[in-house]
């Protein structure tokens, strides 16, 4: 199949994707759409949302409408890398045994990711970049599609640790999860206190996710788009003579060129969702908030004076 028939075909299987998810998942379009991006794009996502707002059931879905593997692990100060990892046992012949850790899974929810200490922390980040993890010198290999989703809470700040800018780099997306609006609550409310269970139906497997991130890979990017990217990265940085002024005002540190790298990658699979063969300017500015959000460290003054990432984000347009 050419790529041009695989994007038409990628269009339509999308648009099926959305209604199984929405089965389900009343409203939250734009958080859906960022994470489907994400998968497609080859990267991981950080869910930033107070609880309650059905970020579990969400990931769960979406990976039984992916038909691919689901683990769910629940971040505590106690956790240890081998809760995650897994661990070597002695069977009955005295022979060392692997057992298996929720890590190995297509995807991964990692709840509450700043509950943990960094040492576990740290563990989920080396499966996240080298799709491996070593285990008493042994290196195991994760499946394919692999892809993590972390929550964070963002009321409570005692008790946690807060993820490094180095390990919150590693995630494509930071996407913000808001309040459903007040029609789409009731619709919440009328469907989940019924005794009606939606069935959500798998429309994908494990090899044509992976072959339609190949296919998204693929597409050309005009050279003018890729400009427009890394420069609208570069602006971030507060020292860079095309900083924009509510950046050298308000902020300390800017992105790195992983997130130039994310942005025309993101930017390819916004274009192919929409039936484009080739991403615009216009594909990069959809995507540039949540790859930019956790990227630009904002000082004291800009928290003071009410500041919002958005403004910033948008200065650079």
């Amino acid at each position: 199949m050419s790529d041009v028939a695989a994007i038409e075909q990628f269009v339509k299987k999308y648009k099926a994707l959305r209604t199984e998810v929405a089965k389900v998942i009343v409203g939250q379009d734009e958080v859906v759409n960022q994470i489907l991006i994400s998968i497609f794009s080859g990267g991981h996502s950080l869910l930033i949302g107070v609880p309650g707002l059905a970020k579990t059931l969400m990931v769960n879905t979406i990976a039984q409408a992916l038909g691919l593997d689901f683990k769910r692990i629940q971040f505590t100060p106690d956790l240890m890398p081998s809760d995650i990892l897994g661990s070597e046992i002695l069977d009955e012949n005295r022979h060392f045994k692997f057992i298996k850790g929720p890590i190995f899974a297509n995807i991964i929810l990692a709840d509450e990711i700043n509950r943990t200490p960094p040492k576990t922390q740290a563990a989920l980040l080396e499966a996240m970049q080298e799709r491996a993890v070593t285990v008493s010198g042994h290196h195991y290999k994760l499946s394919l599609p692999y892809f993590v989703l972390a929550t964070q809470n963002p009321i409570e700040q005692e008790g946690t640790y807060p993820l490094p800018e180095a390990q919150l780099d590693r995630f494509m997306f930071a996407i913000n999860l808001e309040y459903p609006t007040f029609d789409e609550e009731v619709q919440v409310v009328k469907t989940t206190t019924t005794d009606v269970q939606a069935t959500v139906n798998a429309l994908f497997t494990a090899q044509e996710i992976m072959d339609y991130q190949h296919v998204i890979r693929r597409i050309p990017v005009p050279d003018n788009v890729i400009e427009y990217a890394v420069k609208m990265v570069s602006r971030t940085r507060p020292n860079a003579s095309t900083a924009s002024e509510l950046v050298s005002e308000f902020v300390d540190w800017g992105a790195g060129p992983r997130a130039s790298q994310n942005l025309v990658l993101a930017a390819k699979t916004h274009a192919a969702i929409n039936g484009k063969f080739s991403p615009d300017i216009e594909n990069v500015q959809a995507v540039a908030s949540g790859i930019l959000r956790h990227r630009i460290i904002k000082n004291y003054k800009a928290e003071a004076e009410g500041i919002s990432d958005e403004q910033i984000i948008k200065s650079l347009f």
